[in-house]
């Protein structure tokens, strides 16, 4: 009888580590990236000294100022939009089944920031409050017109032709933006970090208005998981064994809008976290929607952190802001995805 052994069966597969070891290792991971972006900065701070700030506040004491007043709202901020750029950067890579999809790369990211500008350049809107409302609106109409780009052509929105009119109308919204940013100087000023991306200069007032629109993107991104793993199969074969296809895909897009709107408004259009993200859950996790969106979850505040860190210590006394530590990491990325032969497959 000829059989086959174990170790063999499985030819030419790579065996993954267990979810519940890879979730619970990123959680640690991300409690350790907390507590050094509480600690790390031009004055560092003990850890010790950072579990007293946030024990037992004493606002007489310098520390205590700088751990609780100034690196706390940026690190919840890491955490709040590293997972709103992570899951929406994953639900476009599901919805169109398209590797390359990222809200920075298909204009979500540059739609929310041209219109942030223009609500601060000219109508003068300072508020977070009143800017998200702007960023939503300019995620949806981003979207929008990189679709109707997309469809117009014989073979219809392709990967290929979404990205390359995702680059094309990020590239002018971009240069619009610089434009208006421009005529108002001391708008531009006030925006200079939160153009590059940045998580520095954020207070509370922040946090607290961007923190419910991203709940809200992240429970309908999580409550439509498994009915993204019918959508991977095609949308015919999605409708056959029962997913509302329609509903599922509106869900998604109010999910994107929602969590890519509200990140940009809070912290700038930081590029790349949406892409690497899914890619390293898919890597670890396998294909299945209902890990890969907890794993960008988990992975994609680690990540933001971790560039915002590693931007404090690589310029002292000055600083790099995380969207540019980003950049040089996910450039490299995309050019390897670019040039792989199954690129165009999830």
């Amino acid at each position: 009888m000829n059989s086959v052994p174990p170790s063999s069966a499985p030819a030419g597969r790579r065996r993954l580590p267990g979810t519940g070891f890879v979730l619970v290792s990123g959680c640690a991971a991300l409690l350790v990236l907390c507590l050094l972006s509480l600690a790390v900065g031009v004055r560092s701070v003990p850890l010790p000294v950072v579990v007293d700030a946030l024990t037992a506040y004493d606002g007489r004491l310098p520390d205590h100022i700088a751990v609780l007043d100034y690196r706390l709202p940026r690190t919840l901020l890491g955490l709040l939009c590293g997972a709103a750029f992570a899951l929406a950067g994953a639900l476009i890579q599901a919805t169109t089944r398209n590797p390359l999809a990222d809200p920075g790369l298909l204009g979500v990211n540059a739609g929310a920031a041209f219109a942030v500008t223009l609500a601060v350049g000219l109508f003068g809107f300072q508020l977070i409050s009143l800017q998200l409302w702007f960023a939503f609106a300019g995620a949806v109409a981003a979207a929008l017109l990189v679709y109707a780009i997309g469809m117009a052509s014989r073979d219809g929105a392709t990967p290929i032709r979404l990205l390359l009119a995702g680059v094309a109308t990020t590239a002018v919204l971009h240069g619009f933006g610089s434009a208006i940013a421009l005529f108002n100087p001391l708008a531009f000023d006030s925006m200079r970090l939160w153009m590059l991306g940045a998580l520095a200069g954020r207070d509370m007032a922040t946090v607290s208005a961007a923190a419910p629109f991203i709940a809200a993107g992240l429970l309908i991104a999580l409550s439509i998981a498994p009915a993204l793993n019918a959508l991977a199969l095609g949308d015919s074969l999605a409708r056959g064994l029962g997913t509302r296809v329609v509903r599922t895909r509106l869900l998604a897009g109010l999910a994107i809008t929602l969590l890519a709107g509200a990140g940009t408004a809070a912290v700038g259009p930081i590029g790349f976290i949406g892409l690497m993200t899914p890619h390293a859950a898919r890597w670890l996790l396998g294909p299945d929607q209902r890990r890969i969106l907890p794993g960008s979850l988990v992975f994609g505040p680690c990540l933001l952190l971790a560039a915002d860190v590693a931007g404090r210590l690589l310029l002292q006394p000055g600083e790099l802001e995380a969207g540019v530590v980003t950049a040089f990491l996910g450039a490299p990325l995309l050019i390897a995805l670019v040039r792989r032969q199954k690129a165009s497959a999830l």
